[in-house]
C-alpha cells in the first residue's frame, strides 16, 4: 500500500543547514575564524557573503524574560544592519534570511554546516575530537603551521583526509580562489519562460498568437531562447495540449503568477522571462542579457535608456528572487517590476526601440510593417 501523504511534495531548493551554499570553518579558536571569513570576503567582494556565528557579547538573559522579549536591529548609517535577537536557531527561518546570499561562512565551534573547512590548530586537538563526527564533508584544509600533523584519531575516522588540499593560513589568495570555485559550482542554471495566455484586452485578439516572423509570436519566442541553448517552457493560465507548459499555480496574478509558478517547478534554476509583446525583442538583446547576468543580484533586468523602470517581463530571475516575490505577495502585491526596483537588481540599459510593447491593433500593423521592411 502506497505511503498516505498528507502534504502537497512540493520542489525546494536546494539548501545546506542553514543556507543555500554555506561552508563551517572549525579547528581553531574564533578570533583566527572570523579574521579568516574577513580577509577571505575581501578578495571576493563581488559575491554576497554572510558570516553566522554566535554572540560573544554579553548574555541576552534580559530578553528572555516571559514578560519582555526583544529583538534589536540597528541600522548604521551607511546602510548595513546588525540585528540581535533572542530565541532558539530556527534552521527554516534561517534559510530565509539567508537566501539571498551567495555564501554563508559558519562558526563551527558554536553550529554544523553541512561543509567544512578544517584548520589544523595544534592548541586545539580536544575540540577536534569533540567535533569528529561534524567532518564528514571537509572541501580542504588550512595549516596554522606548515609543519602541523595530522591528529591520529581524525586519520583512524577519515583515511582520506590526508589526500585534501591543504593551505597555510596566510595563503589567503589560495583560500579565496578555492571558495570561488566552490560558489561557482553552485550558480544555478538559466531556463527560459515564455508569458502567454494575457487577456490581451487592447489587442482584442491573443497577442501571443499574433505573426510578425511567419508563425504565432510565442513560437518565435521560444524559438528565439532556445537559440541561446536555453530549456524553454510556456506559462500559461490552464493546462492544455501545449509541450512544455508550465499552468499557474497561483491564480489570477498575471505575469506574477506565472513567474512564481515557474519557480515552483524549478525553484533551482534561474528563468529568464520573456512577454510576447516585444517583437523587437531579437538574438542580439538576449545574447546582451544573458552576457551581463549576475548571479549574486535578485534579477538582471533589461532597461531603456529613458525609461524610468526596468522592463520586469525581460529579465533573468535568480532563485533568491523565488521568496522576495513571496514576501511581496504575502504583503498583497503582485507587480513584478515592484519587486524588481527595491531589490538588488544587476541593469543592463538598450536603446527604447527594442522593447516597444505592442498593445493595439494599430501599433501591430505598423511593427509589422517595420519588421517587414
Amino acid at each position: 500500500m502506497a505511503k498516505h501523504s498528507k502534504h502537497t511534495n512540493l520542489e525546494r531548493r536546494d539548501n545546506d543547514n542553514f543556507a543555500p551554499n554555506e561552508i563551517a570553518i572549525l579547528g581553531t579558536n574564533c578570533n583566527i575564524i572570523a579574521d579568516l571569513v574577513r580577509q577571505v570576503s575581501q578578495k571576493l567582494s563581488n559575491y554576497k557573503l554572510a558570516y553566522f556565528d554566535a554572540s560573544h557579547a554579553k548574555s541576552l538573559d534580559y530578553a528572555r524574560d516571559d514578560n519582555y522579549s526583544l529583538s534589536e536591529y540597528v541600522f548604521h548609517h551607511e546602510g548595513n544592519l546588525q540585528i540581535t535577537t533572542s530565541g532558539n536557531v530556527n534552521k527554516f527561518q534561517q534559510r530565509l534570511d539567508f537566501a539571498q546570499f551567495d555564501y554563508v561562512f559558519i562558526n563551527g565551534n558554536h553550529y554544523e554546516g553541512s561543509k567544512q573547512i578544517l584548520v589544523l590548530d595544534e592548541a586545539k586537538e580536544a575540540s577536534v575530537l569533540k567535533r569528529l563526527e561534524q567532518l564528514n564533508r571537509v572541501q580542504f584544509i588550512i595549516k596554522l603551521k606548515k609543519d602541523t600533523e595530522f591528529f591520529d584519531f581524525l586519520v583512524e575516522k577519515y583515511p582520506n583526509i590526508k589526500n585534501k588540499l591543504c593551505y597555510t593560513i596566510d595563503e589567503v589568495d589560495k583560500i579565496a580562489d578555492h571558495i570561488n570555485n566552490l560558489i561557482q559550482e553552485k550558480i544555478a542554471p538559466v531556463k527560459g519562460l515564455v508569458l502567454v495566455g494575457g487577456k490581451s484586452t487592447r489587442m482584442g485578439t491573443d497577442k501571443a498568437e499574433l505573426n510578425y516572423f511567419g508563425k504565432p509570436q510565442k513560437e518565435f519566442a521560444k524559438e528565439l531562447l532556445e537559440r541561446n541553448n536555453l530549456e524553454t517552457f510556456y506559462s500559461v493560465q490552464n493546462s492544455s495540449e501545449i509541450e512544455n507548459e508550465i499552468h499557474d499555480k497561483f491564480l489570477n496574478l498575471g505575469p506574477f503568477g506565472g513567474i512564481c509558478s515557474a519557480f515552483q517547478k524549478d525553484p533551482n534554476s534561474a528563468w529568464l522571462v520573456l512577454a510576447t509583446d516585444v517583437p523587437f525583442v531579437n538574438e542580439e538583446v538576449i545574447e546582451l542579457l544573458l552576457k551581463h547576468r549576475n548571479p549574486s543580484k535578485a534579477a538582471t533586468a533589461i532597461k531603456g535608456k529613458s525609461k524610468e523602470f526596468v522592463e520586469p517581463l525581460i529579465t533573468i530571475y535568480e532563485p533568491k528572487a523565488y521568496p522576495i516575490l513571496l514576501q511581496y505577495l504575502a504583503q498583497g502585491y503582485s507587480c513584478p517590476r515592484k519587486m524588481l526596483i527595491n531589490s538588488d537588481v544587476e541593469i543592463v540599459e538598450i536603446e527604447d526601440d527594442f522593447i516597444r510593447n505592442i498593445n493595439t491593433p494599430e501599433e501591430f500593423k505598423v511593427a509589422k510593417k517595420e519588421i517587414n521592411e
